[in-house]
């Protein structure tokens, strides 16, 4: 008997820790990045590079259901070149194999939406947010730069910004209907994130520096 309370005392106090560990990851990313969001376009200060975060198009595999995350992304950053807040486009994305090329279609429904195609950068090895960030960096050596995504994933991308001493705004693009991504899994992603922080993850690619001036 003693050993069932024991265990289960265990288990509570290990689950109870996990929570507080999430609440305070979330309150101090939340807390640190609230200034940086904006979601007015014209209020939008001006940098020359903005960076969509990608993610899949289609949320399905016939490939006609569209994800509305993707999409007001695509809207988000179309908003924010027309308004004059941005020159340069860099959409960052997974390319991991030739039949799945996320930087390929934003740049294509960009292109669509009246960006010229040589105002936009592929980074085909933005597998991760960090990644992104990071490769902004070191591949096409900005500093500072406007990021591109729903409010949620926009914090956790400033939040890494800021602790690679990166100047950075996010333009936020308006929630999708996924509440699992917005409000579970995102919360995870954020201890993720502060376990690659203390880690000093680095991206996964690297390559030719494609430096934008």
């Amino acid at each position: 008997m003693n050993n069932t309370r024991l265990w289960r005392n265990t288990c509570i106090f290990i689950y109870c820790l996990l929570i507080g560990v999430v609440w305070i990851v979330n309150y101090v990313v939340k807390k640190e990045t609230c200034k940086q969001l904006y979601f007015d376009a014209t209020a939008t200060p001006y940098n020359k590079v903005g960076v969509v975060l990608g993610t899949s198009k289609f949320m399905d595999k016939a490939k006609t259901l569209v994800n509305p995350y993707y999409q007001k992304r695509i809207e988000a950053a179309l908003a924010l070149y027309k308004a004059g807040k941005i020159e340069i486009i860099i959409v960052s994305g997974d390319n991991s194999t030739k039949y799945y090329n996320e930087p390929l279609l934003m740049m294509q429904d960009l292109v669509a939406g009246g960006v010229p195609p040589e105002n936009i950068r592929l980074d085909n090895a933005g597998l991760r947010t960090l990644d992104s960030i990071l490769r902004c960096r070191d591949i096409f050596g900005q500093t500072h730069f406007t990021v591109i995504s729903q409010a949620f994933h926009n914090q956790r991308a400033l939040f890494i910004a800021n602790q690679k001493g990166l100047t950075t705004i996010g333009f936020c693009a308006p929630d999708g209907d996924d509440q699992w991504e917005e409000k579970v899994r995102e919360k995870l992603a954020r201890v993720k994130m502060v376990i690659d922080l203390l880690t000093n993850k680095k991206a996964k690619h690297y390559g030719e520096k494609q430096y934008i001036y």
